[in-house]
């Protein structure tokens, strides 16, 4: 999506993000051969946006390009505290239309398949039954299906339906991202238990707001602590950065609790930067230094 980022001056800068994107990228810049699965507009912020991706080391070869088609917008505005408040522009998306152009079989080649919450907002129901397949197909083949719970109200009128949903990923998925944020959203009180419902058939990474996470794997549970972040500048890609974080370490044959620690070190830094994708300049090398 195009990014439009309020300054305090009132005036906009714009730059592109998006969590499932923001994770490839992070995850790119942590030398993982990834592609971003998605449909793009014929505009030029559309092919401003796939030459970036490329810079970034990011594969498009999959990227639809729909004539006609625009990518969504959102707005970010933080307040003193670093949080974030979003608005968004994406019932027209050309993102929403990825499986009318795409033959699902060209996801067969993947090791890792890597979705959100959002990622199944957007969708309709023929879309989604697709992409289930998908799913299906890469546990079949014995590729990962990782779902990150990123729940966003707005995108789900229908909460039951949500919660649907969100079950039928969690019974596909090898390894879930969660928050306690997004199951209370999705839940109330009892989102948890739901979530660990899946915890002898998937690794489950549960992320609180202090900030810490617990981990479910291997029939153990272990709790991370991180390091104390001394200035928050801006939360946006937090969640997602962790994603990416503990990914590139877990693809790299790290343990679970080292992949989150790995995870929180990479958060740690983006949430001292504006915007969902920090300086390259800023990076660090996550899996390494936490190792």
């Amino acid at each position: 999506m195009v990014e439009m980022r309020e300054q305090p001056d009132g005036r906009y800068g714009r730059a592109y993000g998006g969590d499932t994107l923001n994770t490839a990228v992070y995850l790119a810049r942590l030398g993982a051969d990834v592609d971003y699965v998605t449909a793009l507009g014929d505009d030029a912020w559309s092919g401003e946006m796939l030459a970036d991706w490329q810079a970034e080391g990011v594969g498009t070869g999959l990227v639809q390009r729909i004539p006609g088609a625009l990518p969504g917008l959102y707005v970010i505005q933080t307040d003193a505290n670093g949080e974030r408040r979003f608005l968004h522009w994406r019932d027209s998306a050309a993102a929403r239309r990825l499986f009318t152009h795409l033959d699902p079989a060209a996801l067969d080649g993947f090791d890792v398949l890597y979705l959100s919450g959002i990622t199944l907002s957007i969708y309709d129901e023929a879309a989604r039954a697709i992409l289930l397949g998908a799913l299906d197909a890469a546990r079949a083949r014995g590729a990962w299906v990782v779902f990150d719970t990123n729940f966003r109200p707005r995108g789900w009128p229908d909460r039951a339906r949500a919660q649907a949903l969100y079950a039928a990923v969690f019974a596909r998925a090898t390894l879930v991202l969660a928050s306690t944020d997004d199951l209370d959203l999705l839940y109330g009180a009892h989102g948890i238990a739901e979530l660990l419902r899946h915890v002898t058939t998937a690794e489950i990474v549960l992320k609180s707001p202090e900030p810490q996470s617990c981990v479910y794997a291997g029939g153990e549970t272990v709790r991370v602590i991180p390091d104390p972040v001394d200035t928050v500048v801006d939360t946006t890609a937090g969640g997602d950065s962790f994603a990416a974080g503990y990914l590139a370490a877990r693809l790299a044959g790290a343990a679970p609790v080292v992949a989150a620690r790995a995870g929180h070190h990479l958060a740690g830094h983006v949430v001292r930067h504006p915007g969902a994708l920090i300086p390259r300049s800023h990076m660090p090398n996550a899996f390494q230094e936490t190792s």
